[in-house]
C-alpha cells in the first residue's frame, strides 16, 4: 500500500519549488508571449514529458548513480542553459522577422522544446532526486509511492505553469496582427531566455 500521510508536506514542498522562477515557467512565460496559448499547450505538454523521464528514472533507481557523480548533473544544468542561450538566439530572429512580415515557427517544435527543457531544469533534476525519494514514508511499495507522488508534482506543475503560459497567451492573441508589437513579445521572451541561462551558469561557477 502507498503512504498518503505525506501528501501535505509533499505538497507543500512542490509549491515551494513551484515558486520561484525557473526554466520551465520562464520557457512557458516566452512561449506564450511569441507563440501564443496553442504554442503554450503543446510546450507544457512537453515539459510534462521531461519530467516524466525523471520519474521514470528515480523509479528504476537511476538516482543513486546520478548522485554519485555531480559533475555529470552540472553538464546537464550547463548544457540546459546553453539551450537556453539557442533559444534566445532563434527567438531574437523571429523577432526580426515579424518586423519584417515573415515568421518561420513552427508549431510542433514546441513540444520538442518543451521536453529539452525540462530534462536539463536543474529544479527538476534536484526535486527527483533529492527530494521525491524523502517522501516514501511507510509504503510497502516504494516504487508505487514514488511514481503516485511524481504523478501528482506533474500534475501540479501542468496546471500551474500551464495557466502562465495561457495567460501569457492572451497578450500574444491581443497584439498578433501588429508586428511592431509581436517583435516586442519576442524580444520579451528573449530577454527571459538569458536571464535564465545566466542565473543557471552563476548557480553552477557557484558550487
Amino acid at each position: 500500500m502507498v503512504d498518503l500521510t505525506v501528501l501535505p508536506g509533499y505538497v507543500a514542498v512542490i509549491l515551494l519549488f513551484l515558486g520561484p522562477p525557473g526554466p520551465d515557467m520562464a520557457y512557458l512565460l516566452a512561449v506564450g508571449l511569441e507563440g501564443g496559448r496553442r504554442s503554450a499547450v503543446k510546450a507544457i505538454l512537453g515539459i510534462a514529458t521531461g519530467m516524466s523521464v525523471y520519474a521514470a528514472a528515480v523509479i528504476a533507481g537511476l538516482g543513486e548513480i546520478a548522485r554519485s557523480h555531480p559533475s555529470v548533473l552540472n553538464a546537464v544544468r550547463i548544457l540546459g542553459a546553453a539551450y537556453l542561450l539557442w533559444l534566445a538566439y532563434v527567438t531574437m530572429r523571429h523577432a526580426r522577422r515579424a518586423i519584417s512580415g515573415h515568421s518561420d515557427v513552427t508549431a510542433g517544435r514546441w513540444y520538442l522544446r518543451g521536453v529539452f527543457v525540462s530534462i536539463t531544469n536543474p529544479k527538476i533534476i534536484l526535486f527527483f532526486l533529492a527530494v521525491l525519494p524523502q517522501f516514501i514514508g511507510s509504503a510497502d511499495n516504494p516504487a508505487s509511492q514514488m511514481a503516485i507522488l511524481g504523478a501528482i508534482d506533474i500534475l501540479m506543475e501542468v496546471i500551474l505553469y500551464g495557466c502562465i503560459g495561457v495567460l501569457a497567451g492572451f497578450f500574444h492573441a491581443r497584439l498578433v496582427d501588429s508586428t511592431k508589437a509581436t517583435a516586442v513579445l519576442n524580444y520579451s521572451a528573449c530577454t527571459v531566455y538569458v536571464a535564465l541561462a545566466g542565473t543557471i551558469f552563476g548557480e553552477v561557477l557557484l558550487a
